[in-house]
């Protein structure tokens, strides 16, 4: 997806999938930012790499997980364009104004918690671990994410990494949230998500995370290239072509 807008734009740049340890994330983000660089962080490492950057930004800070850094200044700068991403793809399931379910506690649930305060709607969570349920719901009422009963929720986001997977159990069962009407799954993959194809029998309307992926990225293109529009269909075609079943 970015290979092809450095392409479609003609920019001189490459992106390149590295793999690190979490305790070596804060040198490699430092040099590749200081060295004019840039990139975006995926699970599990979200949150260390808010921690990591020199300048990290209001909405990565509140989030406490930054998806997107690069070089500013001589330093390292870290965002969060998974809040976007949401909302991007929940505008385009055209999403009703109402309560949404989010399964999952991670930096993904916490992009999803604030897009919901950013649209301004009460949120419920489900986990399969109760503890960090409940702390997770903590941590939204404390951001002004008010609580609603899963009963009442209308829009369903997968979180978590359910799905990534084949024999993944399902993330949200369906006697969870009788009320659906919209199904947003952030996990992509060849096809769809076995969730997604079981889900489109009793909601309206369904997809998986392919629309976030390409408004997170664009976003993220404009924070490296600032001045510069991402070309959003070069990137979408890019995506589809590598998910087409």
């Amino acid at each position: 997806m970015q290979n092809a807008a450095f392409r479609a734009l003609g920019i001189q740049a490459v992106y390149v999938p590295l793999a690190c340890a979490v305790e070596d994330l804060p040198p490699l983000i430092q040099a590749l930012a200081r060295g004019g660089g840039g990139g975006n962080v995926t699970v599990p490492y979200k949150e260390a790499a808010a921690r990591a950057v020199d300048v990290c930004r209001d909405l990565a800070q509140v989030v406490g997980a930054s998806n997107t850094f690069w070089g500013e200044n001589g330093g390292s700068v870290g965002d969060n364009t998974d809040v976007h991403g949401v909302l991007e793809a929940l505008r385009q399931l055209e999403a009703p104004e109402a309560p949404w379910l989010i399964a999952g506690t991670g930096g993904g649930a916490r992009a999803a918690a604030m897009a919901a305060r950013e649209r301004g709607v009460d949120v419920a969570v489900t986990s399969r671990d109760a503890s960090r349920q409940r702390e997770f719901e903590l941590w939204m009422s404390s951001r002004g994410v008010a609580l609603a009963a899963a009963s009442e929720c209308r829009v369903l986001i997968n979180a978590t990494p359910l799905g990534l997977k084949a024999n993944d159990p399902l993330p949200i069962p369906d006697e969870v949230a009788p009320r659906a009407e919209v199904a947003l799954d952030l996990v992509y993959r060849v096809g769809e998500t076995a969730w997604i194809r079981a889900v489109r029998s009793r909601v309206r309307r369904a997809a998986d995370g392919r629309a976030m992926l390409v408004a997170q990225g664009a976003a993220a293109f404009e924070c490296w290239f600032p001045g510069k529009r991402a070309p959003v269909e070069v990137m979408r075609a890019a995506v589809n072509a590598a998910l087409r079943s």
